[in-house]
Order: structure tokens, then C-alpha cells, then sequence
């Protein structure tokens, strides 16, 4: 039968518990999961760490050179998309040369959702990442992997977009396993629900996925 529970201890059977990563001041998560959108995290965790070693503080970005920051967080991609969005947002920050960033893990998760969803370039996704990793919010992201194994598992409805499957997903899990399940549901996706040929005979949900070897 496919539950909650179900899915997740057949996840933990397969993969155990997942590592949980390393906890970040909420700013310092969202400009890493901006960096993370459509890229591994390998060039993801390169371009962060390059990116505080230059800039000891976020404001300094601001005043850098016409170019640096594109130049410094290249390794992950789509770097003049991703330097737009992190000045636009630093510029918000820092309107009046202070750090103006609301204190997110002592608001509500619906109001912090929508202050972080207001700043251009931040979807459901990012928002939801800094809300469950840095404060423990419960929050569930939905990357492609996880889009893509929740609808062959039948648990969005049809043409769903990235909002309605963070509030379908949201309610389907128990907020204190959001983080287990989250990441073991992304491995699943990476490792055996792939987009094309999935590994359906190796997969621990076939016995309960509708879509399951077809």
C-alpha cells in the first residue's frame, strides 16, 4: 500500500539514513541552493566555497568589479543568470548598507515562505531548502528528481507545477520526516528513477509505484 510511512521505510531500507549537511546561516543557504539550481553539487559546493573565501562578507559582492562575481561561481553554471539574482537580492538585503534579512527561523513557515518567494529569482524550491536545512521549518522542496518520482508514484495530480507539488507533497508527509524523506527521495530519483530507462526491477517502491517497469 502506498502511504507516508511505506515510502519511507522502504527508502531507509534501501539507502539508511541519509547524512544530514551541514547547517548554514539562512543567507549563506540561499545563495548556496541559488547556486545549486540545474548543476551537481559538486560544482554547486566549489563555487560556494570559492565564493566565501573571495568575499569575507556577502555586502562586499556589491562593490566588486564589473564581472568578479560571474568569474567566481562559473563552475556551477549560468553564471550571469545566478550573479543577477544574488546581487539583486544582496542590493535588497543591504538597501540602507545594513544587513536587512529577516530572522526566518523565529517566524511563521508560511510567512518566511512568502518573504523568501518575494525576492526575484527565488522559487518554491530555494525558498523551502532554507526553511528546512538552516531552521528546521517544516518546509519540503521539490527538485526534478523528486517531481518526477512523486508523479510516477502517482501522488501529484496530472501537470501539477513545481507550488502545487510543494503543498501536495507538504501534506502527504509528516513534517518530522521531511528531511529523510526529501533526501532520500532525491537519490532515489538520481540513482534508479532516472528520467530515461529507470532501474524499475532494482527500484525499493515497484511493488506499490503504478508506473513501476511499464
Amino acid at each position: 500500500m502506498l502511504t507516508p510511512e511505506s515510502i519511507r521505510m522502504k527508502l531507509r531500507d534501501r539507502f539508511g539514513m541519509p547524512a544530514l549537511p551541514e547547517k548554514l546561516p539562512p543567507l549563506d543557504e540561499l545563495i548556496k541552493t541559488i547556486l545549486s539550481q540545474n548543476t551537481n553539487d559538486r560544482n554547486r559546493d566549489y563555487a560556494f566555497d570559492a565564493l566565501k573565501d573571495h568575499f569575507p562578507r556577502w555586502v562586499d559582492i556589491l562593490s566588486s568589479a564589473p564581472g568578479e562575481l560571474e568569474g567566481i561561481i562559473a563552475p556551477a553554471g549560468l553564471a550571469s543568470t545566478r550573479s543577477q539574482t544574488i546581487r539583486n537580492l544582496l542590493s535588497r538585503i543591504y538597501s540602507d548598507g545594513r544587513e536587512n534579512f529577516p530572522d526566518l527561523c523565529t517566524m511563521d513557515p508560511g510567512e518566511a515562505f512568502g518573504s523568501l518567494v518575494s525576492i526575484k529569482g527565488v522559487g518554491p524550491k530555494t525558498a523551502s531548502c532554507v526553511l528546512l536545512f538552516s531552521c528546521g521549518l517544516p518546509a519540503f522542496p521539490v527538485d526534478t528528481h523528486i517531481h518526477r518520482v512523486a508523479g510516477r508514484l502517482g501522488l501529484l495530480p496530472e501537470k501539477a507545477d513545481r507550488l502545487k507539488a510543494h503543498n501536495v507533497l507538504g501534506n502527504f508527509f509528516a513534517a518530522p520526516h521531511y528531511l529523510e524523506v526529501h533526501l532520500n527521495l532525491i537519490r532515489l530519483g538520481r540513482e534508479i528513477c532516472r528520467p530515461r530507462k529507470p532501474g524499475c526491477s532494482s527500484c525499493p517502491l515497484n511493488e506499490v509505484c503504478p508506473a513501476g517497469g511499464s
